[in-house]
């Protein structure tokens, strides 16, 4: 580790929190339906938009129609996006004749960006066409991203109104976040990464000549765009199979910072966006403070094991001092490396700048803990908040039966069903990541997948099915996931991560948005300082241990199961 690495690590978390407050003092405002200063140009289009589609934005939804809204949305997403893919061969913008995509893989792809998640079991500059890179994931980058900001907000709403029976305009809010938030940042950032030197064309790709003589296919095509939104909405599905290790989509040291910046800056925004709306910034700080303590933990344990090499590169005769950059991103060096890899699993962003493949394995580790977490450390564009807030839920129960009264938060009592609905939404994330990765791990279909034997073979299957869960959408390396078996099941763990937590969590908005508000007491469990920022911490860690402690003891049933069923161990 050096000063100039911990400096740059120092720089991006300045950065972060610099930006927090004003870009969550517009998000509250625009969800609020109050003027912005883009209202005189954008409030003509969104009023269009609302006569096109019948929507009366003064209508709002009971918890119940604000989940349908979101489920019938995400089904028409990923039925439009599975039949762009099939019928690419005979659509136009295709100038190197790719064929329609195979069915599994399409399945997978539709729904891997519809979710979030963003999984990429294909390269994306030899299997997709431009108008499905951009009619399609392209726009489902901003979709997926819009869900689950409208659904936070719905979340923030349950704890900021008083008996009320409903949450808002899953549509309202869907078309204020596309327009206001996600829209305007990505036209400044396209243009930025185009000045930076990445391609935005509908030219068909160069053939060259290298210097030995060997020839190469040099892809290109509209990239800055799909770029901006896919970092910003914590998306991560690039244009390029390599994502932002390969130059044409992360050009300079700069756009790898801005990059990062994009990354974390809807998801720490969001914390400050919920104190404003429940009339205490000082909760939302508190939240952010949870999430920042988290972050720096995991970013220290990484650049610790990679900047240190680890004992078998000195077995190899490499000195140790030099870091572990096999398989790095050589340009920014081992700190952002290590940076850079745990801000995409903290934000649930598979854009990756290394293989995890490549890490040391406590260097490994970080990532995969991440989203064994709930993808809560800053976390994906809404998911992040409103599954802090679950956790919240949890650690505000966790005190009140400590001081034997019922728990309070921000003014709300948090009775039997928040609790119940809340462990729900939490619980099925380790059933899906470890219940896919027995299955997988005990069945030939899924053993012919894995390339690497032993516990590091079982990693990259854990790894998989913890990134398709958590909506990441980053792999560990190693694993052929495009066979059919993966395709389905990971694309299976990918709408159970989603849509399973979701529901519940719209549950738990619906009740409390219906409940009174309570004034604070002198028995009310004080949340805005460092005793419960402690408390939450702790039971984040705790949840995600029911993934990560379970996780140990699967190894060695996979080497039972394993020995019967094919050669993992």
């Amino acid at each position: 580790m050096t000063l100039n690495g911990w400096i740059q690590i120092a720089l991006f978390c300045a950065i972060v929190i610099l930006i927090t407050r004003p870009l969550g003092g517009y998000m509250a405002r625009v969800f609020a339906g109050e003027r912005t200063f883009l209202s005189p140009i954008l409030r003509p289009v969104e009023r269009v938009f609302y006569a096109a589609a019948g929507v009366r934005e003064e209508r709002e939804q009971h918890w119940t129609g604000y989940a349908f809204g979101m489920l019938i949305f995400s089904l028409a997403s990923v039925v439009a996006l599975y039949a762009l893919q099939r019928l690419q061969a005979v659509l136009p913008f295709n100038p190197q004749g790719m064929a329609g995509v195979e069915p599994g893989l399409a399945f997978n792809t539709a729904v891997s960006f519809t979710t979030n998640t963003n999984w990429q079991s294909y390269g994306g500059e030899s299997t997709m066409g431009y108008l499905v890179q951009m009619a399609g994931l392209t726009v489902q980058n901003f979709a997926s991203a819009a869900v689950g900001i409208a659904l936070a907000i719905a979340l923030v709403r349950g704890f900021a109104r008083r008996s009320a029976q409903t949450i808002g305009n899953f549509w309202v809010d869907l078309t204020r976040c596309v327009l206001y938030v996600l829209l305007p940042i990505c036209v400044v950032a396209t243009v930025f990464f185009v000045w930076q030197g990445v391609p935005q064309n509908l030219s068909g790709y160069v053939d060259a000549t290298t210097l030995e003589g060997a020839h190469q296919t040099i892809a290109q095509g509209p990239v800055a765009s799909q770029l901006a939104i896919k970092m910003l909405g914590t998306n991560g599905g690039g244009f390029f199979n390599a994502n932002s290790a390969h130059p044409y989509e992360n050009p300079t040291a700069l756009s790898n910072l801005v990059q990062m910046v994009l990354i974390f800056a809807i998801g720490a925004g969001l914390t400050n966006t919920f104190g404003r709306m429940v009339g205490n910034e000082r909760q939302g700080w508190a939240i952010f403070a949870a999430m920042g303590v988290l972050f720096l933990a995991g970013v220290f344990v990484a650049y610790w094991q990679e900047a240190g090499g680890g004992h078998l590169l000195a077995s190899l005769g490499v000195d140790p001092a030099l870091g572990n950059m096999e398989g790095k991103e050589v340009r920014f060096g081992e700190a952002l490396s290590a940076l850079f890899a745990v801000v995409t699993t903290a934000a649930s962003c598979g854009a990756v700048i290394a293989m995890h493949d490549s890490f040391t394995a406590l260097g490994g580790m970080v990532p995969l803990v991440n989203m064994m977490l709930g993808e809560v450390v800053i976390g994906g564009v809404g998911a992040g908040l409103y599954g802090m807030l679950l956790f919240v839920i949890e650690a505000i129960f966790v005190a009140g039966l400590m001081v034997g009264r019922t728990p309070e938060y921000v003014g709300k009592k948090i009775e039997a069903k928040e609790v119940k609905m809340t462990m729900l939404a939490l619980l099925i994330l380790p059933a899906s990541m470890l219940g896919f990765t027995a299955l997988a791990v005990s069945i030939q279909p899924g053993l012919a997948g894995i390339l690497n034997a032993g516990p590091h073979g079982f990693s990259e299957v854990l790894y998989a099915y913890t990134s398709g869960t958590a909506n990441n959408g980053s792999a560990f390396g190693g694993l052929t996931a495009t066979s059919l078996f993966y395709t389905v099941t990971l694309g299976l763990a990918m709408l159970i991560g989603r849509f399973l937590m979701i529901v519940p969590m719209l549950a738990v908005a619906g009740s409390l948005a219906a409940k009174r508000s309570l004034p604070a007491s002198s028995g009310t469990f004080p949340t805005t300082g460092p005793l419960f920022i402690g408390l939450l911490i702790g039971v984040v860690l705790i949840m995600g241990g029911l993934t990560f402690f379970p996780a140990l003891a699967l190894g060695p049933v996979a080497e039972h199961l394993a020995g019967a069923a094919g050669t993992l161990f």
